[in-house]
Order: structure tokens, then C-alpha cells, then sequence
């Protein structure tokens, strides 16, 4: 079993919480070190209070899933023989309301695009039943209905 983590850190400063007029902006920060900037979606909550610049968690989902689609992919090619010399997706997520009539990503829509080159070329077959494979294997496709455990921290006192 693998463990993955990722620390999201915001501070407050002296912007008025109480009143709602604070950032959304924070930091998302990754095993390996890097650290992105992180927003609320300037969709959900309007500018300035949202930084258009920064992910936002939706972007952040579609980016996740599209990502792993890629990596897959990459690897079937490869132990088929093909060689891929670039890969691009335009990924593409709705926001709705499900089943239950909660707002969720009812949809995201890979719309991905490899080029290949050398001797042996992968017919348009080949190429759907890889991506079809990748879809399987993608551990974030298969993870989607995945139960989100809340597990809080207790406060401690200012001080």
C-alpha cells in the first residue's frame, strides 16, 4: 500500500474573516517539495476574493484525471512498441447538480492528442484500445467515487 499527502496551508492575516472578506488563496504543497498556488474558483466565489491566477480545486480534478489517463498511456504505448513524441489533452470539466442535487463534476471529458513516429504506427484501433486501457488502469478514474474521510485535528489555544 502506497501513501501519498499533500499539505494545503492558508493564513488569515488581518483580513476581516468574520465579515467574509478574506483570500482564498493558499498554498498547495507536495511530498516532493513543490509548492503551487491554490484558489477557490473565481466561479464559486467571485474576484477579488478569489485569485484567478492560482488552481483551483475543480482544475486541480480535471488535471488529476487527465494526467493519470496520460501516464497510462505513455506506458501502453511504450510496451507495445509505439513510440509517442508528444501527448496534449484539452480536459475538460462540468460542473452540475448529481443524483443526489448536490453540485458536483458531474463530467470531465479527456480530449487527448499523441503523435507518433518511427517504423511501426499504431492504427486508429490500436490507439482507441490503449486509450480505453489507460481509462481502465487510471487509478484517479477508478478512484472517483472515492469515500473522503474528514478526520480534524484538534485546536490548541492562541498563545
Amino acid at each position: 500500500m502506497a501513501r501519498y499527502t499533500a499539505e494545503i496551508i492558508w493564513q488569515r492575516g488581518t483580513q476581516d474573516f468574520l465579515g467574509n472578506r478574506y483570500s482564498r488563496r493558499h498554498v498547495m504543497r507536495f511530498d516532493g517539495g513543490v509548492e503551487v498556488p491554490g484558489s477557490s474558483s473565481p466561479h464559486v466565489v467571485p474576484l477579488p476574493l478569489s485569485d484567478a491566477s492560482a488552481v483551483d480545486p475543480e482544475e486541480a480534478f480535471i488535471a488529476s484525471l487527465s494526467s493519470c489517463h496520460m501516464l497510462w498511456f505513455l506506458s501502453i504505448a511504450a510496451q507495445q512498441g509505439f513510440c509517442v513524441d508528444s501527448y496534449h489533452d484539452q480536459a475538460e470539466g462540468t460542473m452540475a447538480r448529481n443524483a443526489e442535487r448536490r453540485m458536483a463534476m458531474t463530467r470531465v471529458t479527456l480530449r487527448p492528442h499523441a503523435v507518433f513516429s518511427g517504423e511501426r504506427l499504431p492504427s486508429p484501433q490500436d490507439i482507441a484500445r490503449m486509450h480505453h486501457e489507460a481509462h481502465e488502469e487510471c487509478f484517479i478514474a477508478n478512484s472517483v467515487k472515492t469515500e473522503v474521510l474528514c478526520e480534524p485535528v484538534p485546536s490548541s489555544p492562541p498563545g
